[in-house]
């Protein structure tokens, strides 16, 4: 997939090309005219993302942190804390929902968001698992304990790059401990130490930092009004709207699977590998982990997720066959043409192909690639 292309339709025009810049709150075009332009952006200096298709789903009620635990299979977030410095900081853990036979039913981040201090978690989902998500946690969870609904007043834009955090730090406005505004380096040194998954409040947003991407960026999630606002700031700022295309490259380069493309309800964590971010083998019971144990502890799984490095030829489109030894050994998942690394995918390999492997894509002696280890041997990796 190259840079001008995404997985969807757009808005704006039936190609999916905006044209113009300023923010709808609808999601990602595929790009806004230049997508050279806008990846350079994201690579070496800092661009923003539309991400508004993402769902915003809140959980809340008598018991809303208790009713989730038995329910995903990740940690359940702390309340946000106070800093001496008077920062308000929070956990945003990655987890997963899943079936009874351990299987995907969506894959989201939540934390902690109390209204009026009562209890409520706020989780940030994919568009293509938000529905069977909401039906699964409405059927699973009792009423009377915590109940799921939409959160449609937020929106989340996604700012990228190497000087994502200072062009950030020096547009958002923070008041301090004594109601004065530090220096805007402040801000920008506290959003370069979060680690992913812990966050920050900064008056009506909730930043949090992500490596969805490579490199990696920062997630604002708030009401959209007000992210209309910013995203215009951060254009006067110089940072640079990017599309669809870019932010599909830039996760293919991170190694990272989403829902939807790598990953969907015939998949299992330890195939797509996530079980390290998405499973908290700590915890106590909660729905799949039967499946979970059984395979960490005593088994296997058929396929794994892996990268390729991809030869001469066309790009393969999503759905490729890959073979090695005369047979069909896999599928490609997702491709990109990237300008840093050369033509990537991502696809699932049949375990027996180790990483380092030849394969062919598309027919037994079709273009070679190379499969890589996604947590060792990746771009997003090192």
């Amino acid at each position: 997939m190259s840079l001008a292309e995404g997985g969807r339709t757009g808005r704006d025009d039936p190609g999916g090309v905006a044209s113009a810049t300023t923010f709808t709150g609808e999601g990602m075009p595929r790009h806004y005219g230049d997508p050279g332009g806008e990846y350079g952006a994201a690579a070496n200096e800092a661009a923003v993302f539309d991400r508004c298709e993402r769902v915003p789903l809140r959980v809340s009620g008598r018991a809303p942190s208790d009713m989730l635990k038995g329910v995903l299979s990740g940690r359940t977030p702390a309340p946000p804390e106070r800093t001496p410095g008077g920062l308000v900081l929070f956990d945003a853990p990655y987890s997963a929902a899943l079936t009874p036979k351990g299987r995907l039913v969506s894959d989201l981040r939540l934390w902690r968001d109390d209204v009026d201090g009562a209890e409520t978690l706020l989780l940030d989902v994919p568009a293509e698992g938000a529905q069977a998500l909401r039906e699964h946690l409405a059927r699973v969870m009792p009423p009377r304990f915590a109940t799921v609904g939409d959160a449609g007043d937020l929106g989340m834009i996604t700012v990228v790059g190497p000087a994502a955090a200072e062009r950030l730090g020096a547009t958002l406005d923070l008041a301090g401990p004594a109601g004065d505004p530090p220096a805007p380096d402040a801000l920008a040194d506290r959003l370069a130490e979060l680690p992913e998954g812990r966050g920050v409040w900064v008056e009506w947003v909730r930043v949090i930092r992500t490596e969805d991407v490579s490199p990696g960026g920062y997630d604002v999630v708030g009401p959209r009004t007000h992210l209309a606002g910013l995203w215009e700031r951060l254009l006067e700022a110089g940072v640079r709207p990017a599309g669809r295309g870019v932010w599909h490259t830039l996760r293919v380069e991170a190694g990272r699977p989403a829902f939807g493309f790598d990953m969907g309800a015939d998949t299992l964590p330890y195939e797509a590998g996530i079980v390290e971010r998405a499973v908290d083998h700590t915890k106590g019971c909660y729905t799949g982990q039967e499946v979970i144990v059984r395979i960490r502890d005593r088994g296997h799984v058929n396929r794994h997720l892996r990268g390729l490095r991809l030869g001469d030829g066309p790009t393969p489109r999503a759905g490729t066959t890959l073979h090695h030894g005369g047979r069909e050994v896999g599928r490609v998942t997702s491709t990109a043409e990237s300008p840093r690394y050369g033509p990537l995918a991502l696809a699932y390999v049949r375990r027996e192909v180790e990483p380092g492997s030849t394969v062919a894509v598309g027919e037994a002696e079709g273009p070679a690639a190379q499969v890589a280890d996604l947590a060792e041997d990746w771009p997003g990796s090192v």
